[in-house]
């Protein structure tokens, strides 16, 4: 067990020595304005990532508590009617009868997408800030969600290596990471609504100042490089930063909350049992200004 932490409103211990910290004796349901919210917003800003587990939450309640954080983002916003509700979204294997889906088809190629390290969103106008995940079915093995902080990686990189990306712009496609599991997969319409999206290479937080290196499965380019070397760059930075000192695995159980700061947390899925059912429920939070998005964008 890590050490306890001090904190006016938790008993909290470190889920790694780098970052995150998992919350005991808390109900996330009994957050329910600003006031009460603002102090696992505090802890939010300060350690990146937040397990609570043993959280009973119904979807409408997770919606709450995504609102608490800003907008819940919504992808499928240019097709939704006015009577489709905005719902939470299951990342799962599980058909519409029980069964689980073939490991051949488009919707597991695109869960298995999800096993390259990631942050949420970077190929939208508005990227994410965070996501909150539930766990609601859970494997008998596998299947874990693996974090890594880019803000403690970023704080330990040499200085020859941050000056190779440092101020520089950064592309990126949403279906430039699904071509890397399947080219029929990249080619679907879903992969190819938003324009591809120029970010800054690393995202301050406002609340701290604290950097945090910003890249993504989706980043295919750096401004100042070709092709090839940029993306080397590219995965030599997220090399970097997956080292296992930056990076946490939550096992999940029935009921985890798991939380984190997309500006400076990359994550991934880890492989299950072909067989087995999984299902966690996740919603993304879209960044605001406040959250400094306006710092990122290179053409602001």
């Amino acid at each position: 067990m890590h050490k306890n932490l001090s904190h006016p409103s938790f008993t909290m211990t470190h889920l790694t020595p780098a970052f995150g910290v998992e919350l005991h004796d808390v109900d996330l349901t009994a957050l329910c304005d600003a006031q009460s919210f603002a102090p696992l917003r505090e802890v939010f800003e300060e350690h990146s990532a937040i397990l609570i587990k043993n959280q009973h939450i119904t979807d409408a309640q997770h919606m709450a508590l995504g609102r608490l954080f800003g907008e819940i983002e919504d992808r499928n916003a240019d097709i939704r009617t006015p009577d489709d509700p905005l719902t939470v979204s299951q990342v799962s294997n599980i058909c519409p009868d029980g069964s689980v889906t073939d490991q051949s088809d488009m919707h597991s190629l695109h869960l298995k997408s999800n096993m390259l390290w990631h942050a949420d969103s970077t190929f939208m106008p508005r990227p994410a800030l965070t996501n909150i995940l539930i766990g609601r079915v859970v494997t008998s093995i596998g299947g874990a969600t693996e974090l890594a902080s880019t803000r403690a990686a970023w704080a330990d990189m040499p200085e020859e290596k941050k000056e190779k990306i440092r101020g520089r712009g950064v592309w990126h496609r949403y279906s430039h990471s699904r071509a890397k599991i399947s080219k029929e997969l990249a080619s679907l319409p879903m992969f190819h609504k938003w324009d591809d999206q120029h970010w800054r290479s690393t995202w301050t937080n406002p609340k701290n100042g604290k950097d945090a290196l910003y890249l993504a499965s989706h980043a295919y380019a750096v401004d100042g490089y070709d092709e090839d070397d940029g993306a080397k760059l590219i995965d030599e930075m997220i090399d970097f930063c997956t080292q296992e000192d930056y990076v946490y695995r939550h096992q999940w159980q029935e009921d985890d909350v798991l939380i984190w700061d997309q500006r400076a947390v990359l994550h991934r899925g880890t492989p299950w049992p072909e067989n087995e059912p999984r299902k966690l429920s996740s919603i993304c939070v879209s960044a605001s200004d406040e959250d400094g998005l306006n710092s990122l964008r290179m053409d602001a």
